[in-house]
């Protein structure tokens, strides 16, 4: 599968978007990489050829600075790809104000600047805008609620903005894992109890994998898929969609 000739990654430093990085950097695709932890980013950078950005995406300004130097850094962005994101297990009653508003700025508000930075540009020439969401906008899961609301938000999201620019050739899609072995999920898979448990919640028997999720977030990246958009594709374990117990 061929991939994009340039591309932004955002959280880019994270377990996701660092195994993305490498399979597109492996592939030929000149990148951004965009993060807020800048000796993880550096070293990922040097490490694939790429040019590092250091960004809070939870900030407008940041967000138009980083796409506006990206952009001129690559000449155009053909895909990118946007891997920022929290978990959050809280039922509502024991979740605080600040971490209601930090759950929707990572999740929901960090991927809505992102786009509108990029609507524009990548308009002019149509590319492919890959986001994630989670498992929990497609399945009701208890104490979930706050990040249910952020990535069901970008679910919604996803599909208008592909309504949007459809005209323009610039697709947008979704992916929505599981639970994900990778450092974000640590809490949760550290601990044996909970990650048998977890495990078990899930059809297939264990949790995804870093290389599971990139391998879709490639899909939609490609150029090879350019008939698709508006979708979002679940990798999870068939949890969202089966039971087997």
């Amino acid at each position: 599968m061929n991939a994009p000739k340039t591309a932004l990654i955002t959280g880019a430093n994270g377990g996701i978007g660092s195994t993305l990085a490498r399979r597109l950097a492996a592939a030929g695709t000149q990148l951004v990489l965009a993060g807020r932890n800048d000796r993880d980013l550096g070293s990922l950078a040097a490490e694939l050829g790429a040019r590092a950005l250091t960004a809070d995406f939870t900030q407008p300004d940041q967000v138009a600075a980083c796409v506006s130097e990206a952009l001129e850094h690559l000449g155009s962005i053909e895909a990118a790809a946007h891997c920022i994101g929290s978990i959050l297990l809280k039922p509502a009653h024991l979740t605080t104000i600040p971490d209601w508003i930090s759950t929707i700025d990572t999740n929901l508000n960090s991927a809505f600047y992102l786009l509108q930075q990029l609507a524009r540009p990548m308009s002019q020439s149509g590319g492919s805008i890959a986001f994630v969401t989670s498992v929990a906008a497609e399945k009701g899961l208890s104490n979930h609620e706050a990040i249910t609301a952020a990535k069901a938000g970008l679910a919604g999201l996803t599909r208008s903005a592909a309504a949007t620019y459809a005209k323009s050739q610039l697709r947008i899609n979704c992916i929505a894992p599981g639970l994900t072995d990778t450092p974000l999920a640590a809490p949760i898979t550290g601990n044996e109890n909970t990650r048998k448990f977890s495990e078990a919640m899930h059809p297939l028997g264990r949790l995804g994998t870093a290389e599971e999720i990139a391998n879709a977030l490639f899909f939609f990246l490609s150029p090879d898929n350019s008939w698709i958009t508006g979708q979002s594709l679940s990798v999870d374990g068939g949890l969202s969609a089966l039971q087997t117990k």
